[in-house]
């Protein structure tokens, strides 16, 4: 079996699963977010449901419109604060740690072998941690809540081999959207990725959470790592949380794939061969190497995200803008993923580096990749942004336009407010 059959067999009980067959398995944590208070508690009202099935294996947090830019994000975000109480939600993480998808590793859920759910697409992103990982919607989230199981359909599984090492200019980011070109948004539609190979050690954990997170923008249901050393040294400095009234799901020991498993396709990527790459409105998916694209004067710079925000994102960057001046007519929004981070960031000197170059530093919030708040475009504006999607409107006016790139072509662009390639700005 695949990495992501055998984590779905366990949780289903079961010695053996295929892909295509239907499952009923049990989660060990299902997250949550401002969706509570949007779709989530009144689908369960509607439902008629009056308990959870264990408030221990329930993680709320706010993030997407943190702080709440206007009255209608103030009422969601009381809707979920009041079911979070009323329900003795355990892990009640609250609106001041980050962003979901960086915050929960940071906490320790997620652990090797280990089935998780969120009512966020991007769930995937725990996949990085040798863990099943995709996300749900409302319905979905009540029925967890009364049942704790949901089925699923075992997805079929794609192999991705990395070998060699990635340039010192080249990121996660640009793996991905290299993905994303070759298959393109509709080319694995409720399949599994599974990623490993003699290169992966070359890939960081922040890298690797870039990489699962954007699984879902090829359609996949789930991106999974196999483990590593670097793993387990990231596992030891994040242990799974524990209560002293109540057993925290069990983690396994790295999920390994069985030898001989026949997968939907094989495919190498060779990592010396990556090169900073961008995505183009309005698809992710309408990629061309950075180097490829006209210097389009822009609007705005964007970092951050769940997608980057992290702390590798932000060194690279900071790099490339050290003791330079970034144009007056440019926006350039740094937003780390989380608190630990920001306050690692501010220990290390990133963020005054960021704001002597001219830069606005944000709390951790969603904010500008939702078109939310803290940077949202105008007319006919536009950005370079580390999110995940691109689509019309989706931060801000239909007439803005928004282009995926990495950390470090972000960065490079602020400095010259021009689409840019990272290795025409020697960082100092």
């Amino acid at each position: 079996m695949s990495i992501s059959d055998q984590i779905l067999a366990q949780h289903a009980q079961r010695s053996h699963v295929d892909p295509g067959e239907f499952l009923q398995a049990s989660i060990d944590y299902v997250m949550v977010h401002e969706q509570l208070g949007g779709r989530i508690a009144p689908e369960f009202r509607k439902l008629g449901l009056d308990h959870i099935w264990d408030p221990d294996r329930v993680v709320f947090i706010l993030d997407h419109w943190v702080p709440p830019p206007d009255v209608r994000a103030a009422k969601m975000h009381q809707t979920a604060n009041r079911f979070a109480k009323e329900f003795n939600f355990t892990w009640n993480l609250g609106q001041n740690q980050g962003i979901c998808h960086q915050v929960l590793p940071e906490k320790g859920f997620t652990q090797p072998g280990r089935l998780i759910v969120g009512s966020d697409s991007h769930t995937t992103t725990y996949g990085a941690f040798n863990c099943f990982a995709t996300g749900i919607g409302a319905t979905d989230v009540s029925m967890i809540f009364a049942t704790g199981e949901l089925w699923f359909q075992v997805p079929e599984t794609r192999r991705i081999n990395f070998t060699g090492r990635l340039n010192p200019s080249v990121l996660g980011k640009d793996v991905v959207l290299t993905m994303l070109r070759d298959f393109k948004t509709d080319g694995a539609i409720y399949e599994g990725f599974e990623f490993g190979g003699t290169g992966l050690s070359q890939i960081s954990i922040d890298s690797r959470m870039t990489i699962a997170n954007m699984v879902v923008e090829m359609g996949a249901k789930t991106g999974i790592f196999e483990g590593d050393p670097q793993l387990t040294q990231w596992l030891a400095d994040h242990p799974s949380p524990t209560l002293s009234n109540s057993p925290t799901p069990t983690s396994s020991p790295f999920i390994s794939p069985i030898p001989d498993y026949t997968y939907k396709s094989v495919n190498e990527y060779e990592l010396d061969s990556i090169i900073p790459m961008i995505a183009r409105p309005y698809s992710p998916d309408n990629v061309i190497p950075v180097a490829e694209m006209d210097r389009i004067p822009i609007d705005q710079a964007f970092l951050g995200s769940c997608t980057n925000g992290r702390l590798e994102d932000l060194r690279i960057a900071a790099k490339i803008v050290h003791h330079k001046k970034i144009p007056q007519q440019v926006k350039f929004i740094i937003i780390p993923a989380s608190r630990e981070i920001y306050l690692q960031a501010m220990r290390e000197g990133l963020l005054e580096i960021f704001i002597e170059a001219g830069g606005v530093v944000e709390y951790p919030t969603c904010g500008p990749c939702i078109g939310g708040h803290m940077g949202v475009l105008g007319p006919g504006e536009i950005c370079i942004s580390t999110t995940n999607r691109n689509f019309r409107g989706r931060m801000g006016d239909p007439t803005s336009q928004s282009y995926l790139a990495s950390p470090a072509t972000v960065a490079a662009s602020a400095v010259t407010g021009k689409i840019t390639v990272p290795e025409a700005i020697t960082p100092q």
